[in-house]
Order: structure tokens, then C-alpha cells, then sequence
């Protein structure tokens, strides 16, 4: 029994928590939907003031400004790929307008259209357009779970499997005195990292795997909790001791948990932004005839 006491003092590191970059990642991925769906608000309840319609002239500008902007978008991946265009500023600040083009582009788009679709040509460039915009939010979805943010080196997996204990395979002393507990985290691990790679275990891995854990971890705590308050009853645990002892290997279990999810989805997030990469470009191009075909329509009748 005293050995099992001392491993809930610490017998040595627990996984690392997330790190305080995933934190920001989330909350920059919420503030960055919020903003996007109260500025398509915002536009929205801007054309029921009917101030234009689409055909006249400041419906009309407003067309051809998102439209421009939506071409300067293509100058974004001139910048990154072609050699001549190097050191005209540096990438980031480019990805920065690209951004911004993505967003106001569509939004001024929408505008001018006062959210009705018109003619069929008009509807087809206006869906297509809402296509590559939203390709586009996915992609910065995948790109920021495979780097650590926006310009940041690629995530390693060495990296991830030494912060999840995966390397050192210290699990199971861990948490020796509730071997359940352990068992359970193992088998979690294994569950996480089985599957041939593919599109099927790549979606297993985003969509279902979060859910798992959450199940696993509720299964742990309840585990543990139960396993603490035997032992806090031999040893005559003070309640501040007991709950000190449960935050702790609460801890322990969730941050492995967490760590082992983001090594399984690495993989997975790598696979999909692939995916990603060959479908985008289609979109684009389809923006660009539809879209220069209602130019050309608008202007021939």
C-alpha cells in the first residue's frame, strides 16, 4: 500500500497538457466562425434596407469589386510557388491578404446578389463562389492541425508520441495501483492507432475518436474516484488530500488521452488536407468560368 501511495505523489512526469497553441487555436477558430457568420449577418440585413439591387449602379460596383477581389486571390499561390516571385514580400503578409480577399470577396459578392439567386448563370457563379469559400475555411481548418499555426513548422510525430508517453510506454506504472484504469488507456491507444490508412480510418479518426475519449475518460475518472476513496480511507486521507490526489491523476489520464488522439489524428488531418489540396483547385476554376460567364452575360444582354 505505501508503494501505491507514493506513485500518487509522483513517480515521475505526467503527459504534457495541450499545449497553450491548441488552446489559441480553438478560441481563434470560434472567434474566427463567430465574426464570419455576423458579418454574413450583417450583409444580410444590410440588402433588406434596399438601398440597391443588383442591377443598378451600386449594385453593380459592388459586384465588380468582389469580383476583383476574388481574382486578386489567385495571387497568393503565384507568390508561393513560382521562384521570380520570392522576394516580393514575405509569405505571410501575402497569406494575410489572401485571407482577408477570402472573406471580403464573397461577402461584397453576396451583397450585390442581396442573397437571391436571379438568373441561372448569376446562381451558379454565386454557388460556386460559396464552394471555394468554404473550401477555403476548411483548409485553414486541416492546415492548423497539421502545423503549429498559420506559418509555423510542421507538427512531429516523434514530438507528439514522446508527449503522449507513447516512446517511454510509462502508462501502466503510472497508474499501477488502479490497473483498470491502465488497461483501459491502453487499450483507448491501441483502438486510436489500428486502421490501414485511408479515407475511412482518417474520418474514424476526426469525427470519432474525440467522442471515444470522452468515453474513456469518463470510464477512468469513475474508475480511479472509486479506487482513491479506498485508499484516502486506509491511510486516513484528509478531504484536500483526496482531492488533490484525484485533480492529479484526472490529470494524468485526460492529457494522455488528449495526446494520444492528436498523434491518431495527425495522420488523419495529413490525409484529408491532401484530399483537400485536389479538390480546392477544381473549385477555383470553376469560379472562374462560372463567374466570368455571368460577366459576360450581364454585359451581352
Amino acid at each position: 500500500m505505501n508503494t501505491l501511495v507514493s506513485q500518487l505523489h509522483g513517480a515521475g512526469p505526467a503527459p504534457a497538457p495541450a499545449p497553450a497553441s491548441a488552446k489559441k487555436r480553438r478560441v481563434s477558430d470560434m472567434t474566427l466562425y463567430l465574426v464570419l457568420a455576423l458579418l454574413v449577418l450583417g450583409a444580410w440585413l444590410f440588402t433588406r434596407q434596399g438601398y440597391f439591387r443588383p442591377g443598378d449602379d451600386v449594385g453593380y460596383w459592388l459586384g465588380v469589386t468582389g469580383g476583383v477581389m476574388m481574382l486578386l486571390l489567385l495571387l497568393y499561390p503565384v507568390r508561393k510557388y513560382f521562384k521570380f516571385t520570392h522576394r516580393w514580400g514575405k509569405v505571410k503578409w501575402w497569406f494575410l491578404v489572401h485571407m482577408l480577399l477570402g472573406i471580403g470577396g464573397p461577402l461584397l459578392i453576396l451583397v450585390h446578389s442581396t442573397f437571391h439567386l436571379g438568373s441561372l448563370n448569376a446562381a451558379v457563379a454565386l454557388f460556386s463562389m460559396l464552394i471555394v469559400a468554404a473550401s477555403g475555411v476548411v483548409g485553414r481548418f486541416l492546415y492548423l492541425r497539421i502545423h503549429r499555426g498559420l506559418h509555423g513548422e510542421k507538427n512531429n510525430l516523434a514530438d507528439l508520441q514522446k508527449r503522449a508517453g507513447l516512446a517511454e510506454g510509462e502508462i501502466r506504472s503510472r497508474f499501477r495501483f488502479a490497473p483498470e484504469v491502465a488497461a483501459h488507456l491502453m487499450k483507448f491507444e491501441n483502438e486510436a492507432l489500428a486502421g490501414e490508412a485511408g479515407l475511412a480510418t482518417a474520418f474514424r479518426r476526426v469525427l470519432w475518436l474525440p467522442i471515444r475519449q470522452r468515453v474513456v475518460y469518463q470510464s477512468c475518472v469513475a474508475e480511479l474516484d472509486a479506487r482513491l476513496r479506498l485508499i484516502g480511507k486506509e491511510q486516513k486521507w484528509t478531504r484536500g488530500q483526496l482531492h488533490r490526489r484525484r485533480a492529479k491523476v484526472h490529470s494524468t489520464a485526460r492529457n494522455y488521452l488528449r495526446s494520444v488522439t492528436r498523434v491518431a489524428q495527425l495522420s488523419a488531418y495529413e490525409r484529408l488536407f491532401a484530399l483537400w489540396h485536389l479538390l480546392h483547385a477544381p473549385f477555383v476554376y470553376l469560379l472562374a468560368l462560372t463567374a466570368g460567364f455571368h460577366v459576360f452575360a450581364v454585359h451581352a444582354y
